[in-house]
């Protein structure tokens, strides 16, 4: 980060200086790494395992995501949730 000693200086305070920062540098790694973890551990807490589907399986399609036009004035919280079962054809 442009702490880096080039050659001894004539300014032992800015060695100094120099110094304290890469100490900062290498807590602040530390720190960071410690907080990464615990995040990850916290957010993989609550994951469970993906479903496994093979071909020829029946799936409920979630209509969440899906931008679909509205048949007539129908309001989208009345609309289903999941439409039908639809066979699974091929693996990606």
């Amino acid at each position: 980060m442009g702490f880096e000693l080039r050659k001894k200086g004539r300014f032992e305070e800015a060695n100094k200086f120099v110094k304290r920062m890469q100490e900062i540098q290498k807590e602040v790694k530390v720190a960071l790494g410690k907080v990464q973890e615990d995040m990850k551990k916290y957010a993989n807490k609550h994951r469970g395992e993906a479903e496994e589907y093979q071909v020829g399986d029946l799936v409920l399609f979630s209509t969440k995501d899906l931008k679909y036009q509205m048949v007539g004035k129908r309001m989208e919280k009345l609309t289903e949730k999941f439409i039908r079962p639809y066979k699974v054809k091929s693996m990606v």
